[in-house]
């Protein structure tokens, strides 16, 4: 489950993935439909952490005309302070 919580430190983001078990789907039907096999097609593009950091913890993006820092944590979180 993805959790997102203001850090409370000048409005702060926190983005963190939390796991506590493994969920199995249950596959108890033999067949399955060729439709069920389809690959998803995705609407949103997903941009690599790494393509964005480039080998630094922070950097800085423009969004409206305002100036964002984001930053990885050494808990590896990502962290966006405006």
């Amino acid at each position: 489950m993805n959790k997102g919580r203001l850090n409370g430190r000048g409005g702060s983001l926190v983005c963190g993935l939390r796991t506590g078990r493994t969920v199995i789907p249950n596959d108890t039907d033999s067949e399955r439909s060729p439709q069920a096999a389809a690959p998803v097609d995705r609407t949103q593009r997903i941009v690599e952490s790494r393509d964005l950091f480039r080998g630094q913890s922070e950097i800085l993006i423009s969004h409206d005309g305002a100036i964002y820092r984001m930053k990885i944590t050494r808990q590896g979180k990502l962290i966006l302070n405006k």
